[in-house]
């Protein structure tokens, strides 16, 4: 089940420092959106708050989601593209992920990694330095 949160998105414009030649000094292209998480009608409490966990990073301290676009010549465009990044933002929020089973190494590997530390045990011993007065090495 996809949300479309666009309904509630409040849309803020500024001057862009991106591309539209001349423009850029004289028109307001850069979109900010910002969607009040809390007061959203749209979703659940669960929901919520688990938007407010993931996407924690992303929020202000008010509970306002933030994003901006300043990437495109228009202002519809970089409105479209701030109304997609948020809704694709919400979205894979919303995904839970499946908890992880705890396995046992197989015999097959363990035998492997005792392999590669007796190789690479054999390996550091030829690297020592050979004492010529003593044999045994002590």
């Amino acid at each position: 089940m996809k949300i479309d949160i666009s309904g509630e998105i409040i849309f803020q414009t500024a001057r862009s420092g991106g591309k539209g030649g001349q423009n850029v000094n004289k028109l307001e292209t850069m979109v900010e959106g910002r969607w009040h998480v809390a007061a959203s009608a749209l979703i659940s409490m669960e929901q919520k708050s688990l938007i407010l966990e993931k996407l924690k990073n992303k929020i202000t301290g008010e509970g306002i989601l933030l994003a901006k676009s300043q990437s495109a010549r228009t202002q519809l465009e970089n409105k479209q593209q701030v109304i997609i990044k948020m809704n694709q933002w919400v979205n894979s929020a919303l995904v839970k992920t499946k908890p992880r089973k705890a396995t046992k190494p197989t015999a097959a590997s363990k035998e492997k990694r005792i392999e590669t530390k007796k190789k690479n045990t054999f390996i550091k011993t030829l690297r020592k330095k050979i004492n010529r007065y003593n044999p045994n090495g002590e």
